[in-house]
């Protein structure tokens, strides 16, 4: 296995990019949002592939922003790059994009699930956005995303708890396409990828653009407000406190500036 932070493969038409830092449960520090980015935009460029899979090495999806990042200072490159977090929060993509989850999505891992266009989960896999645990927003599309996708009363007690669910009540809230089987999430993404990898092209393209088209209309305003907030929240001191304390696995002392 490369040390390579995203790793990229292909299966006739499908293009598979696997998270590749399994000791950081695969967490997205500068040199990983770069390559994934870079990783979304080849399956964009190339002709020949039809549709994606995004998954993660190891014991989980996704742990997020790698808050070791935050304390280096270099979060400006991860949030505020082009596409957004990984290449993919703000993205707009004309191929569809599958995440494959298991294990956990929390975070700005979750927020890369609901940035693809369709989420296959193992059953035991844990999601939730629990930023304000930490001083933080779920800036990148996790308080836009999840208050469009779910009734608006679940998704502000998710966001305002900051709690995990569990791949149950995500399939209830309407948050997946398909559930699978501990162990067998990324084939069942597979077997879902090429389902769709038959069709046309030009079809698949159209009717992702059609089927998005209500929440680019809702969300493309909102993105300036959002860099905005995240912004002046990752400039206080209850979001440094918060990174450090996590880091320091400490409870965290909040001073409300």
């Amino acid at each position: 296995m490369t040390d390579s932070p995203v790793l990229f493969e292909t299966r006739d038409k499908i293009a598979i990019i696997t998270l590749n830092r399994p000791e950081r449960r695969n967490a997205i520090n500068a040199e990983a949002g770069q390559a994934l980015a870079e990783a979304v935009a080849r399956l964009e460029a190339d002709d020949a592939l039809q549709i994606g899979i995004l998954r993660g090495e190891g014991s989980a999806f996704c742990a997020g922003m790698d808050l070791a990042a935050f304390s280096e200072g270099k979060v400006e490159e991860l949030l505020f790059a082009k596409g957004g977090f990984g290449g993919i929060t703000e993205a707009h993509r004309t191929k569809p994009l599958i995440a494959a989850c298991h294990g956990a999505a929390l975070a700005g891992g979750f927020e890369l699930a609901l940035g693809c266009d369709l989420i296959v989960a193992e059953d035991g896999c844990r999601f939730g956005l629990p930023e304000v645990l930490r001083g933080l927003v779920a800036g990148a599309g996790g308080a836009l995303r999840l208050a469009s996708l779910i009734p608006p009363a679940r998704a502000r007690e998710i966001l305002l708890t900051g709690r995990l669910f569990d791949t149950a009540e995500a399939w209830d809230l309407g948050l997946l396409a398909r559930r699978a089987n501990p162990g067998q999430g990324f084939e069942a993404a597979l077997a879902l990828a090429g389902e769709i990898a038959r069709n046309a092209p030009l079809a698949l393209r159209e009717t992702l653009r059609l089927s998005r088209e209500i929440e680019r209309a809702g969300l493309d305003p909102l993105w300036s407000e959002n860099a905005r907030t995240l912004k002046a929240i990752m400039e206080s001191d209850d979001a440094a406190e918060g990174a450090k304390a996590f880091l320091e696995k400490r409870a965290p002392q909040w001073s409300g500036k």
